[in-house]
């Protein structure tokens, strides 16, 4: 059978019929909505050409896709279903995508390899760059595909993907649909020069193509060779292509009150489908007729598929908080009261904390360790990884770029496809360029994928004051972070609970978010017997510091020490509890001390306002008031910045005095 520019007849019909099936899929679901059926819904239309040539380039069992929202003929092309894109837009239980957990044109399929995909719009491209990293580790020449329209290459995500994509020359393709709207903002209202192709230059390493994306033979050829490209090892490719947007942004949105009448006439011109079907008939390839009896025949089978959806099951009601975390916990955690101690002198945090990562990088090999300055002879601002890169090497343990958004969002691909990414933040006061990535996609990837993508990734944050570290190097910022469904958070106080809470961090199946006090980092009483490699302690464990009969005293970090000099300085007796981890708390630690002393004070180092101690305080009023005989009293740094001068520092930070002040009041309530 003769080919037109390299495809046989049943193949350009194939192509054809998933672009309008798509196409049809869009019509479907505007008309369920009117319906009632649905709520929300955001269109392929116009895009399908580039769409279907960027999916016949990847191999669904070695390959890896980022798509984005307006990506439903790319998934289609994959091979998702027409049934399966219904069951996500009537939110039923089978969704693949989501299980009625997303929206619709979320995408994600595990059976296509198809990372779940979220609603921020950049945040996918860092991932897919951590995806890329770790298939060339595989070397299995396998490539990563990532999309997105022209409006979100103003994020800082997209440069600092292409970045770090291109240093290490990255097999990874960067799709850019420009349809000239980011919702209604036109693109010389967004783009520098008004192109992609030309903000995208000065990367070394990568490719460009500039395609009209309308066009499925010039589109194909663009990603025929970026693929191959990538395969051979020779970097990156983005891939720009020039389509049309026949719908409004989504359903929510009416792009008449933005986009003039010639406009939207000039864009049906430019239909993909018609292109692609006119140039088939043209060449004498496949006739108008066949065309008509394929277009009857998909309308057929989207009317049957849609009946079919809708008399699916929704999901079950109470499955709502299944899949936040896993169920599949293989530790075997140790015994407290028999733990087995290295026979040394006293180590101290930090390099207990250097300890455990080395004994984790021995015991599994695709654990590695990357952030700003932790590699070679540095070993981090405060040589928490000294010596790790020379044990080790250089590709397990490694420097990132100056981004702390490159570095969370690359270690989630990582995690994703298989590896073990512990990444160092330099300060906690850094984080929050990293806060959409946390937030918006660490902390959900298992939930929004129903349990099918997950991302066990660990981020060390070196976080509090004390150390004369101003407004930008003092800061606390457990209070933020407790509020996040989805990562655990350990706090430890002393250097064996700090080996030993990393140790099982390292091995947990979920997101760890781990907190370090560099004011503890070298402090002797914060030094501890170091346990052995063995030693692993469960999260979600207060511990006592002390006994008593008459306070007790709920805290963590670094105001252990000063709730112990309080109660020593006092000659009170107190029950004093060291949390250890925030998430999860350990309210029955809590409710067994509280019961025995009935008077509570909680110390701790953030902020009073919104502070991890008022949730506390709330669930102790909420389930143990009866045990109480006192107001809960808090103690907390001042709702300020950290200042710099040691008597300004003083007057903002928790003080011993304060909560000897705190006891006092509540003991003689």
């Amino acid at each position: 059978m003769s080919k037109y520019k390299g495809f046989t007849k049943k193949e350009l019909l194939d192509i054809y019929s998933k672009m309008h099936l798509s196409r049809i899929l869009d019509q479907k679901q505007l008309i369920l909505l009117k319906q009632g059926k649905g709520f929300f819904h955001i269109g392929a239309s116009g895009h399908e050409a580039a769409e279907l040539a960027a999916a016949k380039n990847i191999n669904i069992k070695t390959d890896f896709s980022y798509p984005y929202y307006r990506e439903q003929a790319f998934c289609i092309g994959l091979g998702m279903s027409s049934r399966e894109l219904l069951l996500s837009f009537l939110a039923k239980n089978d969704d693949p995508n989501s299980s009625g957990r997303q929206m619709p044109q979320h995408f994600g399929s595990k059976k296509l390899n198809i990372v779940s995909q979220s609603s921020p719009t950049g945040t996918q491209y860092l991932q897919a760059v951590g995806a890329s990293f770790a298939c060339q580790r595989e070397k299995n020449k396998a490539i990563v595909y990532v999309s997105s329209g022209e409006g979100t290459t103003s994020q800082g995500d997209f440069h600092e993907s292409l970045n770090w994509a291109s240093r290490e020359k990255a097999p990874v393709i960067f799709h850019i649909q420009n349809n000239k709207y980011a919702i209604s903002v036109p693109i010389e209202e967004q783009t520098s020069g008004e192109s992609i192709y030309n903000i995208t230059s000065g990367y070394d390493s990568l490719s460009r193509y500039d395609v009209d994306g309308c066009n499925f033979f010039e589109s194909y050829q663009a990603f025929k060779l970026a693929s191959e490209r990538a395969r051979k090892g020779k970097g990156p490719s983005v891939i720009i292509s020039d389509v049309v947007r026949l719908l409004p942004h989504s359903s929510s949105d009416d792009h008449a009150k933005y986009r003039s009448t010639k406009e939207l006439d000039d864009d049906k011109k430019r239909d993909p489908l018609i292109l692609f079907k006119n140039e088939c008939i043209k060449n004498k390839i496949i006739k108008n007729k066949e065309f008509e009896d394929l277009e009857i025949n998909i309308k057929e089978q989207v009317d049957l598929d849609t009946e079919w959806a809708e008399l699916q099951d929704d999901p079950e009601p109470n499955s709502f908080s299944e899949n936040l975390f896993s169920d599949n916990i293989k530790i075997n955690f140790s015994d407290e009261s028999n733990i087995h101690q290295i026979e040394s002198d006293k180590c101290v945090m930090v390099d207990a904390i250097n300890h455990a990562l080395s004994e984790e990088l021995d015991e599994n090999k695709k654990m590695i360790l990357f952030g700003q300055d932790i590699a070679g002879g540095k070993g981090g601002v405060f040589t928490a990884t000294r010596g790790l890169t020379e044990k080790f090497g250089s590709d397990r343990v490694f420097n990132s770029p100056l981004a702390e958004s490159s570095i969370v969002g690359t270690a989630i691909g990582m995690a994703t496809l298989g590896y073990k990414p512990v990444v160092e933040i330099q300060f906690g006061d850094y984080i929050w360029t990293a806060m959409m990535q946390i937030r918006n996609e660490l902390a959900t990837l298992r939930y929004r994928s129903n349990g099918d993508w997950y991302c066990p990734l660990v981020v060390r944050v070196p976080v509090g004051g004390y150390i004369h570290g101003s407004l930008c190097h003092s800061q606390s910022i457990d209070g933020y972070f407790t509020h996040l469904p989805g990562v655990y958070i350990a706090y430890p106080s002393n250097a064996a609970d700090a080996k030993a809470l990393l140790k099982t961090a390292c091995r947990m199946d979920d997101p760890v978010l781990f907190l370090e006090h560099k004011g503890l980092y070298r402090q002797n009483y914060a030094s501890a017997n170091e346990p052995d490699t063995n030693t692993l302690l469960k999260f979600g464990k207060g511990r006592y510091i002390s006994f008593g009969d008459d306070i007790t005293i709920i805290t963590w970090g670094a105001i252990v020490q000063k709730s112990l000099e309080a109660v020593k300085e006092l000659g009170v007796s107190a029950d004093i509890i060291d949390l250890r981890t925030l998430y999860p708390l350990d309210i029955e630690i809590i409710k067994e001390s509280v019961s025995k002393t009935n008077r509570i004070v909680i110390a701790h180092e953030d902020n009073l306002t919104n502070g991890f101690g008022g949730e506390i305080s709330a669930q102790i009023s909420e389930h143990l008031f009866e045990f109480l005989d006192a107001p809960i009293l808090r103690v907390a740094s001042k709702d300020l910045p950290i200042a710099y001068s040691s008597v300004l520092e003083e007057n903002i930070l928790v003080q011993t005095n304060w909560i000897k002040d705190a006891i006092n009041k509540t003991i003689n309530y």
